[in-house]
């Protein structure tokens, strides 16, 4: 779709709002692409991506391939990714260490406004809407309290699945990929990988990253094709599954050293802020994730007047 350059410059900030999301662990930039309503755009341009392009390209020329994988729009979002990943990365793990549970309560707030906002788009709610709703709910908040595998040696293969699964995961609203990865037990070894510079390792994870965006887009686009009510349903439940593991207030069960040598939390569970051992930060808690809720709100202000 063509677009003015006022939103342009907004879609740009939603891929920067993503990237933001996507260096938390625990949060994926597909809820944020959901949100801010280019979900469904999104996966049609990735979808679009296929063998086909290449005869396109040898017949029509570069311009006919940019057109028809909807270059302008993902040139955008990813611009607007990449320039958020590289200059608020220091920013959030500094929060995350320093002040974490002010940073989990704004994405809590974000992320539950988001629900409301998901389910009021499912025109009519029936049997098979429910249902959806409900495997979304166990399957996302399953997924947050498994105990991660560990493993030290991981085969090529292996390494191929956690790409792809990850980068699934990546683009589908609540679930973090990197979450994925600590899971699989693939996280810390793929990490060891990029800093040693393991070709071997680096392709087979970008291989099964760009197989499994590729193919799951596709899926998701023909389920949107063919039964929205059902798959929105889903992706609620899938949102609200996966509320737990962004919850401000843990207690952590398991540790991990990362690539660094520092120790991180792996197996964490919710508790109240009232058993919270140290300062629970409250009153501050609640006002950041009023401030995640309202900017849903806004968001939602602003496609309501077309303005994104």
């Amino acid at each position: 779709m063509q677009r003015t350059f006022k939103q342009s410059v907004v879609l740009f900030f939603k891929g920067m709002a993503m990237g933001a999301a996507d260096v938390v662990p625990g949060v994926s930039g597909g809820t944020i692409a959901f949100i801010s309503g280019i979900y469904e755009e999104l996966l049609a341009s990735i979808s679009s991506i296929n063998f086909g392009i290449l005869k396109l390209l040898k017949e029509e020329g570069i311009a006919s391939v940019w057109k028809a994988v909807n270059g302008n729009f993902l040139a955008l979002l990813v611009g607007g990714i990449a320039v958020s990943v590289v200059s608020l990365a220091k920013g959030i793990s500094y929060l995350l260490t320093n002040e974490p549970i002010l940073l989990w309560s704004f994405f809590f707030g974000l992320v539950l406004a988001s629900v409301f906002f998901v389910g009021k788009q499912i025109a009519k709610w029936n049997v098979k809407t429910v249902i959806a709703l409900l495997i979304g709910i166990v399957v996302a908040y399953y997924i947050t309290i498994v105990e991660p595998m560990v493993s030290s040696e991981i085969s090529i293969g292996y390494l191929f699945l956690s790409g792809a699964l990850a980068i699934c995961a990546m683009i589908l609203p609540g679930i973090s990929g990197s979450f994925i990865l600590v899971l699989l037990g693939s996280y810390q070894l793929i990490l060891e990988a990029i800093h040693t510079r393991d070709i071997q390792a680096i392709a087979a994870v970008g291989v099964g990253a760009i197989v499994g965006l590729l193919s799951f887009s596709k899926v998701l686009k023909w389920l949107f094709a063919k039964y929205k009510a059902i798959t929105l349903a889903g992706l609620t439940g899938f949102i609200i599954g996966s509320l737990n593991k962004i919850w401000p207030w843990k207690e952590t069960l398991s540790w991990r050293e990362n690539s660094h040598g520092e120790q991180v939390p792996v197996l964490q569970k919710s508790i109240s802020p009232m058993q919270f051992e140290g300062d629970a930060d409250l009153i501050f808690a609640i006002v950041f994730a009023i401030i995640g809720y309202a900017l849903i709100v806004l968001l939602e202000k602003m496609q309501t007047n077309k303005i994104a």
